[in-house]
């Protein structure tokens, strides 16, 4: 974890969730992470279609508009939306969580754009919710240093850079039991079914 609110994020999930792979989602507690509580957004899985329930301000600015509702795939390029949907997977179907490095790439001729793309980190964290594990996820997203062109052009669809999962006791391992491991440049692709 390379950004200030991916650490801050994965130690109160950590500490919140004790001996069990993940905390309640009524456990959390908005004024105990105010500090990087407008990068941080929960995802509501209950309808198949992982959607944002909730969305703090400085990533809707981000944006250009209000996440709740929104899909949360619909913020990937399409070559990543398959990224997108295999991160949830992995984290609902482990309780383990991820972070994810994330790349937007401003059009040129994009207001007040400098072309430079917006380097990103993506934390995606289980949450029970009434005792179900597949219905809600905390997360955060948030640039290493917010963009020149913040507020006056939306961001442009993301894409997946890297991407790590974070086991719970602190272990790296694959996310299948014998699933084959293949890398490819600097992302980890592991291969495999259901666990």
């Amino acid at each position: 974890m390379k950004h200030v609110t991916s650490r801050a994020l994965y130690d109160y999930w950590n500490r919140l969730r004790g001996e069990r792979a993940a905390p309640e989602r009524g456990e959390i507690a908005p004024g105990e992470i105010r500090h990087i509580l407008g990068d941080t957004f929960i995802l509501d899985i209950d309808g198949g279609e992982p959607l944002f329930r909730l969305a703090g301000a400085r990533l809707c600015s981000l944006v250009g508009e209000d996440l709740k509702g929104r899909a949360f795939t619909s913020l990937w390029h399409e070559d990543s939306r398959h990224e997108s949907r295999r991160a949830i997977a992995l984290v609902l179907d482990n309780q383990a969580g991820v972070v994810a490095g994330a790349e937007a790439r401003p059009h040129p001729a994009a207001p007040a754009s400098s072309g430079q793309p917006l380097d990103l980190e993506l934390m995606l964290l289980p949450l029970r919710y009434r005792g179900k594990t597949h219905a809600r996820m905390l997360g955060a997203l948030s640039p290493a240093a917010p963009p020149d062109w913040l507020g006056l052009a939306p961001l442009p669809p993301l894409a997946f850079t890297s991407a790590r999962v974070l086991w719970p006791e602190g272990t790296d391992r694959p996310a299948v039991a014998g699933a084959v491991q293949d890398r490819r440049g600097h992302l980890m692709v592991f291969r495999g079914g259901r666990g």
